[in-house]
């Protein structure tokens, strides 16, 4: 239940916040009401007819398929999850939001509307935050916590001689 209730927020959140930026950011130039952080960050609406980062432009039937393959693959393994993967579930969530975010962009405008600027960093939206979120903490779980849980696991087994 969590997996779909930490979706919906990310998704809520995601298509809220692009509407928001669709309707009242500046379609020209980039917008901040804090003068102190122009320097870091802006708000511009972007459209990305490609990959993250704007790799491969044009696209965009492609990553639709692409993006159905993978909230289909996550709603598949998430059920092979145990329960008491609490991290794991939260990481499987969070791209599982990202992703339909991103692919109901595609489904509607044709591309992905990215808003939020670093300007060291491409522009980006909540759903590219939280699908690379879920992947670090995927990874973190991988490689720093998931031998020593199979390890536990191993200990509880039973001896079979």
């Amino acid at each position: 239940m969590m997996l779909v209730g930490v979706a919906a927020v990310v998704l809520a959140l995601d298509q809220l916040t692009k509407e928001l930026a669709l309707r009242y950011l500046p379609s020209v130039q980039p917008w901040n009401p804090i003068p102190a952080l122009r320097p870091v960050v802006t708000l511009s609406v972007v459209t990305n007819t490609g990959a993250a980062f704007g790799l491969f432009p044009g696209g965009s039937a492609l990553f639709m398929i692409v993006a159905v393959a993978i909230i289909a693959a996550i709603l598949i393994f998430q059920r092979h999850v145990p329960a008491n993967q609490g991290l794991v579930r939260a990481a499987l969530a969070l791209q599982l939001g990202g992703a339909t975010g991103n692919l109901i962009d595609r489904l509607r405008h044709g591309h992905v509307i990215d808003w939020i600027d670093f300007h060291f960093w491409p522009v980006f939206n909540v759903a590219d935050s939280a699908v690379v979120i879920g992947v670090v903490i995927l990874a973190y779980y991988l490689l720093f916590k998931a031998d020593d849980e199979w390890i536990q696991a191993k200990q509880l087994e039973p001896e079979n001689n």
